[in-house]
Parts: C-alpha cells; structure tokens; sequence
C-alpha cells in the first residue's frame, strides 16, 4: 500500500512548479513527447525529462516509450487526494465562517432592539 501522505506530497510537490502545472495542462488536452512538451520552454530535453520524473513519482504522468520517442500521458486520478484534502479545509473554514455570520447577524439584531425605543402604557 502507497502512504497516502506521501503520495499526497509529491502530487503537491509536481504541481507547485509551473513548469510542471503547464506541462500537465497541454497533456490534458492528450498525449505528447517529451520534445513537445519542452517545446515552449527555454530547456533542454534533459531538464523537460526531470520535470517530467517528478510527474511521473507523483503518478500524475504514464510515460511510453516508442522507438526513441517517449510518449506521455496525463493520469490524473492522484488529483484526486488533493483535492479530497482541500475539500476538507473548504468544509472546515465554510463552517467557521457561518458561525461567524450567525455571531454576526444575532450581534446586529441584539444591537437593532437595544436602539428601538420602548413604548410606554
């Protein structure tokens, strides 16, 4: 079994350089080389490679080799702990902050009374 926080590491760790979140961008729209996805760097194939074994430890990337063409391929199911993560920090800071409006709003409403004049009989 892959320690989910490691695996969660590395997604977090390709996808901090934007070189990286490019590449995986063009391969979102299918698969490329590694020549094409150096192509709109100022990088040798060699530093694209780099980029591309740092994809490839976080599973975000399915590389193949064809000759001496070497094929990529996005897989982006890893995304999906990254995302279940974030999702936990939306909920978190969600509930939070609609406490804070309830806190908010009953301080309003408190406020509002206190400034009504009272009727007298």
């Amino acid at each position: 079994m892959v320690d989910k926080d490691a695996q969660l590491d590395a997604v977090f760790h390709a996808l901090a350089d934007p070189t990286r979140r490019a590449m995986l961008r063009s391969l979102s729209q299918g698969q490329a080389s590694v020549g094409e996805l150096a192509a709109p760097f100022d990088m040798s194939l060699a530093a694209a490679s780099k980029h591309i074994k740092v994809l490839e430890r976080a599973g975000l990337v399915r590389r193949e080799v064809q000759g001496r063409t070497h094929l990529c391929r996005l897989d982006a199911a890893p995304m999906h702990g990254g995302l279940e993560w974030m999702r936990h920090y939306e909920r978190y800071w969600n509930q939070r902050l609609d406490a804070l409006d309830a806190l908010l709003q009953a301080e309003d409403r408190a406020a509002a009374s206190a400034r009504k004049p009272r009727s007298r009989r």
